[in-house]
């Protein structure tokens, strides 16, 4: 049970005669009570429900990884967040257990608070800035004010949407909470949508699979009690490489260019864990969802009349939508029907300009100002390739497993987003 609390706070005011002048003067006093927020019990010393699933996620911060969390925890399983910034999952997910000393002027507790919180504080608490240092400077000087501001954040740390089956573990951590787990859900790598330089390539294609083959290698290593059953790791339609006239399916070869070999080593890498665990290899498509991934760049443009295809319009865009591809690694999870090869994208891919077509019906705009191949290539370099070229991926193994797509076609997915 997560318990957060604040316990009595109190001012008093009295009116005191002054011993040399009628006049009165107000004296406040404050009396500093505890704040806190606290967890009865850590993650390892809770005793699972038998149909309780404990996964532990890489990648969770991310635009899938967050959503799939939340997925999970609504459902009541226990998530371990593996990550390398413990502060930037604290700011995504916190329900960090916490308990303040009674002495609130404590600066290094404050300090802490504020290299902790500071995501919050920036977005919550800066528009009301001005009303507290107004409401502040107002104060008599026999209270602290570092007092008030500390006593302020730990009223709002307390109040903000909690995780409380949700454990966060930096790197160095991660043998501990993936020993134990039920799954593993690999979802990390840097993104690919930017400018590639030589540097950006090589971490690419490093930050997928030295990640992998760290969760592969503990895999291996633990005992067979401890050992989780399940690993899901994420890969690319990238796999399969560009063509504007092939259908790809789980059976269809790899492809020749520089994203194909990154998927190729990446599931390389996942293919080396131990033959007891099942494993599920992802090749995700374009993901569409309103916090993140292309759409979440599209859409500015699109609100200002300024979007239309990029490039040619005529490259395929395997899409799926976020709710859709949580679902099915949900699915993946705890049906043992769901190993090797899945493609994770809707079982209707369009073409690019379709779907801007279709996103701009949706937002009321037009789809009329194409964007050349030649303005992404001096913007994104060889990165470009991403949006330029396309694949047209099936989901041929999720279709005959009977997952059921909530979205299969793109019109239907944006008018859910965009409502």
């Amino acid at each position: 049970m997560e318990l957060c609390g604040v316990t009595a706070i109190a001012w008093s005011k009295s009116i005191s005669p002054t011993l040399h002048s009628p006049q009165t003067f107000s004296v406040w006093r404050f009396r500093r009570t505890r704040t806190f927020c606290a967890s009865s019990g850590n993650d390892s010393a809770q005793s699972p429900k038998t149909d309780e699933m404990i996964v532990s996620i890489t990648g969770a911060t991310g635009f899938i990884g967050k959503r799939l969390v939340q997925r999970l925890h609504a459902d009541n399983h226990r998530v371990r967040v593996l990550t390398r910034s413990r502060s930037k999952a604290l700011s995504i997910f916190p329900g960090k257990k916490f308990f303040l000393s009674s002495t609130l002027s404590s600066y290094a507790n404050y300090h802490f608070l504020i290299q902790e919180y500071k995501f919050y504080i920036y977005f919550f608490l800066f528009p009301s800035i001005s009303f507290l240092i107004l409401i502040v400077s107002y104060l008599p000087l026999t209270i602290s004010k570092i007092d008030l501001l500390f006593l302020l954040l730990n009223l709002f740390i307390c109040l903000v949407r909690d995780f409380p089956g949700v454990v966060i573990a930096e790197e160095p951590e991660w043998r501990n909470y993936i020993q134990g787990s039920t799954a593993v859900v690999n979802l990390a790598g840097t993104p690919i949508s930017t400018r590639w330089s030589p540097d950006i390539k090589k971490d690419i294609k490093e930050s997928r699979i030295k990640v992998t083959s760290k969760v592969v290698d503990i895999i291996n290593n633990s005992q067979d009690e401890l050992r989780p059953k399940v690993l899901i790791n994420a890969t690319a339609i990238g796999y399969y490489g560009t063509s504007q006239t092939r259908v790809f399916d789980e059976q269809s070869p790899s492809g020749n260019d520089y994203l194909a070999e990154v998927c190729r080593e990446w599931e390389t890498a996942a293919l080396r864990v131990d033959k007891d665990v099942r494993l599920a290899l992802i090749r995700i498509g374009v993901v569409l969802g309103k916090e993140g991934g292309a759409l979440a760049k599209m859409i500015p443009i699109f609100m200002m009349f300024a979007g239309g295809p990029l490039g040619s319009g005529k490259q395929w865009f395997s899409w799926i939508h976020v709710d859709d591809l949580v679902n099915l690694i949900y699915e993946a999870l705890s049906n043992p029907s769901y190993k090797g090869v899945i493609n994770g994208t809707a079982p209707n891919p369009v073409r690019m300009s379709e779907i801007c077509e279709q996103l701009g019906s949706v937002l009321g705009r037009p789809s009329w100002l194409p964007v050349p191949d030649i303005a992404l290539k001096a913007a994104l370099g060889e990165g470009a390739c991403v949006v330029l070229e396309g694949q047209k991926v099936v989901p041929a193994r999720a279709k005959e497993l009977g997952f059921s797509f909530k979205y299969p076609h793109v019109k239907d997915a944006l008018k859910a987003i965009m409502s």
